[in-house]
């Protein structure tokens, strides 16, 4: 048996010569399959994600084709390795300047919570900044962690409705870690 899954078509109603769903479900699909990562590596998991974009591990097969290397085109900032407090405003930066809908990933220890570096200098986890959507443990994560957290933002994105963006509990998000939209 083959591990191999054929997506779905969304649910709707189907007749002769037509489909019918919803406008929210046919999007979702579309983000879902055509994510841009950001990568912004610092440390030890940038080496893991690259390994992760090689032939073995084919990020390409999750619609992770291609990895922006500019903000305003990315949907998926992937942070890796670690954060020292005066690159925070740089990375903050980065986020205020990615388009919505936007999904962030902390990859690995030092991104998550600091890691092994409870020093002065470095930030105990980016979600002291922007706020995270996934965290993918590990020091450093394997290539197959990363490919399971970019899948749990294809879920997000493919489930997330058009307006979620918009509601008062996002902008109270935003608010807290006080960014503006």
């Amino acid at each position: 048996m083959s591990d191999i899954k054929i997506e779905e078509k969304p649910d709707g109603l189907e007749g002769p010569g037509f489909f019918a769903t919803s406008l929210d479900s046919v999007i979702g699909l579309a983000r879902k399959n055509s994510l841009w990562p950001l990568p912004f590596a610092t440390s030890c998991c940038g080496i893991e994600f690259m390994a992760t974009m090689a032939s073995t591990y084919d990020i390409a097969r999750f619609g992770a084709e291609r990895p922006s290397f500019s903000p305003r085109q990315a949907d998926v900032l992937l942070v890796m390795g670690t954060i020292a407090k005066k690159m925070g405003p740089v990375l903050r930066h980065v986020y205020e300047q990615m388009a919505e809908p936007k999904w962030v990933v902390a990859v690995g220890a030092c991104a998550s919570s600091g890691g092994i570096f409870d020093t002065y200098s470095v930030l105990q986890g980016i979600d002291r900044i922007i706020p995270v959507d996934v965290y993918v443990p590990g020091c450093p994560p394997r290539p197959e962690q990363i490919i399971q957290g970019l899948m749990r933002v294809q879920d997000l994105a493919s489930t997330e409705s058009l307006r979620r963006r918009e509601s008062p509990e996002y902008k109270a998000l935003l608010a807290k870690y006080e960014i503006e939209e």
